[in-house]
């Protein structure tokens, strides 16, 4: 298991496939320029918000096998290493949001796929580092 450090806050293990898989060695520039927007974003959130806190990723690389097992979009940018589903504590979500779609929208992060998923069980926002932001309907 790859378990290099990529940003202050963030390794390459936490981006691993949920089926086991590594960051293909290939992928890894991507999936480092994704781990430094996070830093951005999570750097900035704990400066408003005035305290330490974490920025959990739950979906991030994802192999074709896996993205179609669980029903990912087939040109997904988690097969490119340049997307993450993440969360934060629950009440700092809708900050959360807000705040990604600011840095985007002010150029302090790349633009990208910016998605707040409420109406599952479980929340999450996807953000992706596309080149253009993009949002669809959950």
């Amino acid at each position: 298991m790859k378990t290099k450090q990529l940003t202050k806050n963030f390794n390459i293990s936490e981006f691993r496939c949920k089926d086991g898989s590594d960051v293909p060695d290939e992928l890894e520039s991507n999936v480092q320029k994704l781990a430094e927007q996070l830093q951005i974003i999570r750097d900035r959130l704990c400066e408003e918000i005035g305290k330490n806190i974490p920025i959990k990723i739950t979906s991030g690389y994802r192999t074709p096998s896996h993205n179609t097992k669980i029903g990912g979009a087939k040109n997904s940018y988690h097969l490119k290493a340049m997307a993450s589903d993440i969360y934060v504590e629950k009440e700092y979500m809708q900050h959360l949001y807000v705040l990604i779609n600011e840095l985007i929208d002010t150029e302090e992060i790349i633009a990208g796929g910016i998605t707040f998923y409420k109406n599952r069980p479980f929340k999450f926002i996807h953000y992706d580092i596309q080149g253009k932001k993009r949002t669809w309907k959950t």
